[in-house]
């Protein structure tokens, strides 16, 4: 049986410790030891990390009354001195405190219980049971979160019997009938976890949602608790100063500053699109006075493949009944075959039947088809194939 000390106190990060037992499993090694303070993975929330005699701790599990610390070796010694990384330690805390200040927002505003609540790396999220929130009611949320943080509620955890615990007016009555562990936000909530917590709600440093999402029917809130939301914050404040600096303009005339520009965007791009159709014209003209037999075919430098499609598309609007337009470009390494439906080949069928020779992938219907190839090589011997194999 493994003591855990972070039960006793989640800001205990270094003591000495003996190992009671090691395993050796597929996927690793295992120390036992008789006192612990890395909290294992559960609840929503991950596992400590940190070292045993040095020994980096990779994994933390807990198996019936013991707790399972996987590492890079075995330590050499069974006395072992032991630390836990107090940043990542911090961060959880902080995190997992949040998110019960959260969810007991959520019930006191709107009368959402949290169903589910993931604590990963980058965020965390609760998902609710309510099928959507309002911006008006997230910034209710969020803004009444945070003055229980200001207000600066302590933070007490407890163990209590099954009668004990039945008396308390618990967030969720627990599976356990015996030895159930209290965490107290005084003036909050009662809630029956095994996590770590900080000792106040002031500790959270602040909770900022980042956005939400329908999930099943329940409402899925991001949000990010302390130092993460400062790092939040600091981030977002340098892309504020990036886009503002570009732009030339202050962060209050953003919004309209890019406005504008997608409106010029936009002129732009029809600008472009008409300059293109007029340079089609002009290319169709090209090749079609350049036809060989049957077939129009051109290679292409840079032409992405959605332009050579429209331009395929428009010269066999212009060509004879039986007449093939065959085009390549060598951005991508793709080919087109295209006819105006009158022909005999089918291009489709022509490309699902020779371009696993060419190392080529693609296909089509009977009037156009396209493929990718590896190599500009194996798409110039495809082209240079289909010529010979269709101009006659």
């Amino acid at each position: 049986m493994t003591k855990r000390l972070y039960f006793e106190s989640a800001y205990l990060t270094e003591w000495q410790t003996r190992v009671s037992r090691t395993l050796q499993r597929a996927d690793g090694d295992y120390v036992v030891l008789e006192e612990s303070a890395f909290y294992p993975h559960g609840g929503g929330q991950p596992n400590d990390e940190g070292t045993i005699q040095g020994i980096p701790v990779l994994d933390v599990i807990s198996e019936n009354d013991e707790v399972l610390h996987k590492v890079e070796r075995l330590p050499d010694d069974t006395a072992v001195n032991c630390t836990v990384n107090w940043e990542r330690r911090f961060d959880h805390m902080q995190q997992h405190s949040g998110q019960h200040l959260l969810s007991a927002v959520c019930r006191e505003l709107y009368g959402a219980m949290t169903v589910s609540f993931h604590l990963g790396a980058d965020y965390c999220t609760i998902d609710v049971e309510r099928p959507e929130f309002t911006p008006e009611q997230l910034a209710a949320i969020e803004l009444a979160a945070n003055r229980h943080i200001y207000l600066n509620h302590e933070i007490v955890s407890y163990f209590v019997t099954g009668e004990e615990a039945a008396k308390l007016p618990l967030v969720k009555r627990p599976k356990l009938t015996e030895n159930i562990r209290v965490v107290e936000m005084k003036d909050v909530e009662y809630n029956g976890c095994g996590g770590t917590h900080v000792s106040s709600t002031g500790e959270i440093g602040m909770i900022k949602l980042l956005k939400a999402e329908k999930q099943k029917g329940n409402t899925r809130v991001y949000f990010k608790c302390g130092y993460r939301a400062l790092a939040e914050f600091n981030e977002n404040q340098r892309i504020l100063g990036v886009l503002t600096g570009k732009l030339k303009t202050s962060r209050e005339g953003l919004a309209e500053r890019i406005e504008k520009w997608e409106q010029e965007q936009k002129q732009l791009q029809q600008e472009l699109a008409n300059v293109r159709a007029i340079n089609d014209e002009y290319l169709a003209r090209e090749l079609l006075s350049r036809r060989e037999g049957g077939i129009v075919a051109h290679v292409f430098a840079d032409k992405p493949l959605k332009d050579v499609q429209s331009l395929a598309a428009k010269l066999t609007a212009d060509l004879d009944a039986d007449a093939l337009v065959l085009l390549a470009t060598m951005a991508g390494n793709k080919a087109v075959m295209a006819h105006n439906g009158e022909a005999a080949v089918s291009c489709g069928a022509f490309f699902k039947e020779h371009l696993p020779a060419f190392n080529g992938k693609g296909g089509g219907s009977d009037k156009q088809a396209q493929a990718g190839f590896e190599s500009w090589e194996e798409t110039q011997a495809f082209v240079e194939f289909a010529k010979r194999t269709l101009g006659s």
